[in-house]
């Protein structure tokens, strides 16, 4: 684990206070494959927190290592707030969320690009805000931005919707509505108070919905200019990316205004790229491929395909914008 312990040296200490605007970020991604020997640890700071993240047990050795890291780190800095967390993901029999050191800020909330988020490091095993789909949520910003500035009001569909960040990005830019879906009603609640956080009173809507049994209702709310498409790879006996993202693919044509875009997403390190152009392809062939949105640099990986995909398509003839670098 010495490449871990070599960015805790070197890191940027989160802010002391969650209100100090500093963004969330990643700041280790062994699970990119990059530091042979640390593929199982990932390391995040969530001001003023940091979490740390082990995808395979741990060891008390490894625990007293990371927390000397940490402390000294800190100790450089003249600092004695070190707060951190410990999440261990390695199974039903080994996994656990643990406070380290320090104490949390009640609510907890974060900044991305200005906007701001609720997060819960300690409670599941995601915490309210995916820090890889930056890109992502940037894009559809741009992209809302600048139909704003043609004069136009975007209408945006967001699937599988979780704390509605997507939502949040785009109404922020200018978007005139926002349908949030999802099923899990905690996270639409916390959706909810992202959007009351930051001072968005009217154009989302929240609906707690089995997307498959709401095609109906969700079709008479549209058609959408953009439509964010982000699933779970795998979650038992709701959606299992293999063989459910077809069922979503091919309503897409029917639910997107004559030129618009898709956002299509996949966090399956097994499924490749090709797995969701060649879907689509039979799927919903009016689509057309148009690009694939690069990763935030932190989550940087040896195998583009077994990485997040975010793939763009579009409707007809309108041109999607690339994110600018």
């Amino acid at each position: 684990m010495q490449p871990l312990l070599n960015a805790i040296a070197q890191m940027p200490l989160p802010d002391a206070s969650s209100a100090s605007g500093q963004s969330a970020r990643r700041i280790f991604h062994g699970r990119g494959g990059c530091y042979p020997g640390c593929e199982q640890w990932a390391l995040d700071a969530f001001p003023p927190a940091l979490l740390v993240t082990s995808f395979a047990p741990v060891t008390a050795q490894q625990v007293d290592a990371l927390q000397a890291a940490l402390a000294q780190r800190y100790a450089q800095a003249g600092r004695d707030d070190l707060t951190w967390v410990l999440q261990v993901r390695a199974g039903k029999e080994a996994s656990s969320t643990e406070l380290m050191a320090g104490q949390l800020p009640t609510p907890h909330k974060v900044t991305e690009d200005g906007a701001q988020y609720r997060v819960d490091l300690l409670h599941g095993q995601n915490h309210g805000l995916f820090l890889d789909m930056a890109q992502g949520r940037r894009w559809l910003a741009q992209q809302v931005r600048q139909m704003q500035q043609a004069g136009q009001g975007a209408r945006v569909l967001n699937l599988f919707a979780y704390t509605c960040a997507f939502s949040v990005a785009a109404l922020r830019a200018g978007a005139v509505q926002v349908v949030n879906v999802d099923m899990a009603r905690g996270p639409m609640q916390t959706g909810r108070e992202n959007h009351r956080l930051n001072g968005i009173t009217a154009g989302a809507q929240f609906w707690v919905h089995d997307i498959f049994n709401s095609w109906g209702k969700i079709g008479r709310a549209g058609p959408y200019d953009w439509i964010v498409v982000d699933p779970p790879s795998y979650q038992k006996g709701s959606f299992v990316a293999s063989k459910d993202y077809a069922r979503i693919l091919r309503r897409l044509p029917d639910l997107l205004a004559p030129g618009g875009q898709a956002l299509l997403c996949l966090n399956a390190p097994e499924l490749g790229e090709d797995f969701l152009r060649t879907a689509v392809q039979t799927q919903a062939p009016g689509l057309r491929f148009v690009q694939r949105l690069a990763n935030p640099p932190e989550f940087v990986d040896v195998d583009a395909q077994r990485a997040l995909k975010v793939l763009v398509f579009a409707l007809g003839e309108k041109q999607a914008q690339t994110l600018a670098e």
